[in-house]
């Protein structure tokens, strides 16, 4: 495929796996919002391929993981490098990253986090769930950052932008507690769990379910508290990158909300936020992108390991 059809492949993908993504990227230049689509054309193709789905729907087991995650990483160094792979996500990846420089450590630390998912790994302390999440989903945001001009050199931004990463990533967690123990993950730390006296291989025992919406609960703090620094980090881009950051904050944070608001329902069904509350969240990222008043330090905050 040219360019132009990677493109059109890639807004097919982000289209059917993430509304509130492809809403939020359409406030971004055309040229941004191409390269946004690209990166996450290959960003799904990898998450589906370690997780045996379809854009995000229904969980399928895998087989030989290791092989899938060692092809992934072969593709992708592959596409860095400017080869024609065959495979649209790989080569939208290619593009996107000779076009804006994306450093190839960034994109092999993402697959070092659906590695783990293959090994079955589970996270001991909070220290470890936030790695993960940079793995799968901080990177993806420090990659963003990349799309949107910032220098691959300024660690500072790019931590902004991994926070926003952490923030989805920990939303998503808590809502898909239930879906992940029905296929045997858990990615509650074992700290917590112990803690509230939750048995890790039965985190979905009726007579501990209170404890466990509290932990639920608990990763909706951590979501918010990212959600807010990385709304510092959105002041650094230019206005259009800066409105689209700031929208699908607001309209990502709204599930981390929605679910903490819901009192232990998001066990019996999906959260999801309205068509009208994220279009409420586009017209007030709009003022917040004007003012560009975000103020907050890190401290205290969790930080990933610089290249």
């Amino acid at each position: 495929m040219n360019r132009t059809n990677l493109v059109l492949h890639a807004r097919t993908s982000i289209e059917r796996g993430s509304k509130s993504f492809a809403r939020a990227s359409k406030l971004f230049s055309r040229q941004t919002r191409e390269r946004a689509w690209l990166l996450y054309s290959w960003c799904r193709a990898c998450d589906d391929l370690a997780d045996g789905q379809d854009h995000g729907q229904e969980m399928s087991r895998v087989q030989n993981p290791e092989k899938v995650i060692a092809a992934m990483r072969m593709m992708t160094a592959r596409a860095h490098g400017g080869e024609k792979t065959g495979n649209p996500p790989f080569d939208a990846f290619g593009v996107v990253a000779q076009e804006c420089d994306i450093p190839i450590s960034l994109a092999n630390d993402m697959i070092d986090g659906f590695s783990l998912d293959a090994k079955g790994w589970r996270p001991e302390t909070e220290n470890d769930l936030l790695q993960y999440c940079y793995h799968v989903a901080g990177t993806v945001g420090c990659m963003m950052a990349v799309v949107m001009g910032i220098s691959a050199r300024n660690q500072e931004v790019l931590d902004r932008a991994c926070d926003l990463g952490l923030a989805f990533q920990l939303a998503n967690i808590a809502r898909d507690v239930t879906e992940d123990a029905e296929a045997g993950r858990c990615y509650l730390p074992k700290t917590w769990l112990a803690e509230m006296r939750i048995d890790p291989d039965n985190i979905m025992a009726p007579e501990r379910r209170e404890a466990l919406v509290l932990l639920i609960d608990r990763l909706c703090d951590l979501a918010g508290d990212y959600e807010a620094s990385a709304r510092v980090g959105a002041s650094n881009l230019p206005f259009r990158s800066r409105w689209a950051v700031l929208a699908a904050a607001g309209i990502y944070g709204d599930i981390a909300r929605a679910i903490k608001k819901s009192d232990g329902a998001s066990l019996e069904q999906r959260i999801y936020t309205s068509k009208s509350k994220k279009l409420g969240w586009i017209l007030k990222a709009f003022g917040q992108a004007i003012f560009n008043l975000a103020r907050r330090d890190r401290q205290g905050l969790w930080t990933r390991k610089r290249a």
